[in-house]
């Protein structure tokens, strides 16, 4: 038994790794109660089978747009990778970051049975998702529970992140890029003529009318950026569906609201994501981007946090204070 060893678990979404398993994918993603409820539970994969089937041919082409995957598994290992040295050179404990993903491989549970299979027992868990809800964050630790519970582990989670002063570092800095960006080849634009729209992933109303935090913690995030970098700033929801009330405003009507406003430059944000995926690189980079266009709106977005230093220097910062916790 590895006693010395701490294994970290970075728990995301996952996305298809190929044309093939978008359906497969949006079956997993549908079948998470935690997420969507379906009918009644006896009913909710039937349903989810029949959902991924309709949707899936659609949901293809996005993913075709944008190299045939989603890039979030290979980004989310070269965050363990970058967290994992990290980690390592502070040289007071020993660290083995590991990747589990809630809909498609590698899988919470297949991840768990690895760590334990190489004799750690130790986990400090930790949601890639900053601001906690209970339909991302709360279903990772929900299927992170019915893993575990066949082994013997010391489990810590943390939960949520969204204020973390390294994190919101990190944002200032790709913000600040993403506004120097427009400047250049004899253009130059001052802060005033830019506005920062930042897009968050929309949940339904009623999660977060039952005391979800997740859009409160998604304010108070902008709020410490917005301490640190004077900026115009307004706040979207993107990838909603279905027919349920969704938070609001939709990142697409607020596009169209600041070209009613007659604002032509923008630069959005991806605030509730760490990592590219097809909410970044298909709905932001080709949706948005051509709605803008048409709009006369000449929009760039910001990068994602991905591996930057300050991100990872955040991530190493928050685990090593929970290791703290760890019984040696």
């Amino acid at each position: 038994m590895k006693k010395n060893i701490t294994a970290v678990l970075l728990l995301n979404l996952g996305g298809p790794d190929s044309i093939q398993a978008v359906r497969p994918f949006l079956y997993n993603l549908f079948s998470d109660r935690q997420i969507i409820r379906l009918g009644p539970s006896f009913l909710q994969k039937p349903i989810a089978g029949i959902i991924s089937f309709f949707r899936s041919r659609k949901t293809e082409k996005y993913y075709k747009l944008i190299g045939g995957k989603s890039p979030i598994l290979e980004i989310t290992q070269a965050q363990a990778s970058a967290l994992e040295n990290a980690l390592n050179k502070t040289g007071d404990s020993i660290f083995k970051v590991f990747v589990g993903m809630r809909y498609w491989h590698p899988f919470i549970d297949d991840t768990v049975k690895e760590i334990y299979r190489v004799g750690i027992r130790k986990i400090i868990a930790l949601s890639l998702y900053p601001q906690y809800s209970i339909t991302t964050s709360g279903s990772s630790f929900t299927k992170l529970d019915e893993a575990s519970k066949q082994f013997d582990l010391q489990i810590i989670k943390i939960e949520s992140w969204y204020n973390h002063p390294l994190y919101i570092d990190a944002l200032v800095d790709v913000i600040r890029k993403g506004l120097d960006s427009f400047s250049g080849n004899g253009s130059s634009y001052s802060l005033s003529e830019i506005n920062v729209l930042f897009s968050a992933h929309s949940l339904p109303k009623k999660i977060i009318d039952a005391g979800d935090p997740y859009e409160k913690q998604t304010i108070a995030t902008i709020n410490e950026i917005t301490k640190r970098i004077n900026i115009h700033w307004h706040l979207g929801y993107q990838s909603k569906s279905g027919p349920v009330e969704w938070l609001e405003p939709s990142t697409e009507d607020k596009l169209k609201e600041l070209s009613q406003k007659g604002i032509k430059n923008v630069l959005m944000v991806p605030i509730s994501f760490v990592s590219d995926h097809v909410e970044t690189l298909y709905e932001i980079d080709i949706l948005y981007k051509s709605l803008a266009e048409e709009l006369g709106i000449n929009m760039k977005r910001a990068d994602s946090l991905n591996t930057h230093p300050l991100f990872i220097e955040a991530l190493k910062d928050i685990i090593l204070k929970k290791s703290k916790s760890i019984i040696h």
